[in-house]
């Protein structure tokens, strides 16, 4: 049956009891790890988990927000202690971000004032869903092709083409390696920022921009995005907070988690090769827009455009929370796995140079 569009359209902030803190430490913790590992804000499982646990989706999107900038300075300076952190590029980036930020921020609210929370959870998801899979399918992809042929990473036509591009002014990006025209990064961030303040997620389209159009190696790409989410995330949080939208109880509780898992994260991408953060991202996309996916009928119901019985309204929510929950730990064991194997063959080699001489 409906569940009607008045009551959908009042936003609250959930009751939090011991397990509802339990599952949102450990859903910081992997959203962490992820962030560090990949360079995303993390927000692409953090959203759609805190909303599969009855958060409103603006009120889930403005929470994500206002944790992302402490745990990104965190995984900020770990990365750039490793080389991993471009500061041209991430500056050409940031400043056009923060514009998205604002104008997502402001389409966000229009179509909560239009259509209620309903309307809200229902764009976010369908936004989640088109994009996650897209970006999530070709990243998974190009990392596979790089498995198989034997190589640390491909390199990008996309990004070759792009370098030839001689528009002044030139910046040359030194940890990234290349040198592109100013004008490029510019609307990659803004699109960055627009997105992370609609749903809370920019660094999948950061990350893979700056690798397949700007042409930086993925473990560039990825530290760099930790820098981008500060700015986005600083701005996000107090234009959001100012608005009564932040729960800082769950930036609280996601922030706790996160910054042990981001460091985590970040120490990983030393022992393994570029392509794996690209298998790992794009199996973690799809499988976190699978998630948003199995839930968009309930919002379709509260919005009284389908009709579907109460236990099937249930079922899909509690499909949901399992589904991107597995994801997580799998996901998880996915990096500790790889990290273990590359620090294993990292000791193999030092100990075979060490008898050679």
């Amino acid at each position: 049956m409906g569940h009607g569009v008045e009551a959908a359209t009042a936003i609250s902030f959930i009751q939090i009891d011991g397990t509802v803190v339990l599952a949102l430490v450990v859903l910081g913790f992997f959203g962490g790890l992820l962030s560090g590992f990949i360079g995303s804000g993390g927000a692409f499982v953090l959203t759609p988990g805190m909303m599969s646990l009855g958060v409103d989706g603006v009120v889930a999107v403005a929470s994500n927000m206002a944790h992302k900038f402490p745990k990104a300075i965190v995984g900020v300076l770990k990365r750039r202690e490793l080389g991993h952190f471009d500061l041209r590029l991430c500056i050409l980036m940031v400043i056009p971000a923060i514009a998205g930020v604002v104008t997502g921020i402001y389409v966000q609210r229009l179509i909560l004032d239009a259509w209620g929370k309903a309307g809200s959870n229902l764009y976010i998801s369908l936004i989640f869903v088109g994009v996650l899979s897209i970006v999530g399918i070709y990243t998974l992809l190009d990392g596979r092709n790089a498995a198989k042929s034997g190589i640390d990473d491909t390199t990008s036509a996309l990004a070759e083409k792009v370098k030839r591009i001689n528009i002044w002014p030139m910046v040359h990006l030194k940890e990234a390696n290349s040198t592109v025209s100013m004008w490029i990064p510019l609307p990659l961030g803004f699109a960055t920022g627009l997105l992370a303040a609609t749903i809370a997620v920019g660094g999948f389209i950061g990350v893979p921009s700056m690798i397949y159009v700007v042409g930086a190696p993925s473990f560039v790409a990825s530290g760099t995005e930790l820098g981008i989410a500060f700015g986005m995330g600083l701005t996000g949080a107090f234009t959001w907070a100012t608005a009564g939208f932040v729960d800082f109880r769950l930036t609280a509780l996601i922030l706790a988690g996160s910054l042990v898992g981001v460091q985590v994260g970040a120490i990983g991408t030393s022992y393994v090769r570029p392509y794996m953060i690209k298998i790992v991202a794009g199996t973690v996309m799809i499988l976190a827009g699978v998630s948003r996916a199995v839930v968009i009928p309930t919002y379709l119901s509260d919005l009284e455009m389908v009709t579907i019985a109460d236990g099937l309204y249930s079922s899909l929510e509690t499909v949901s929370l399992v589904l991107l929950f597995a994801t997580l730990i799998g996901c998880g064991l996915l990096i500790v796995g790889a990290m273990y194997k590359g620090k294993k063959s990292v000791v193999v080699r030092s100990s075979t140079v060490v008898q050679a001489s």
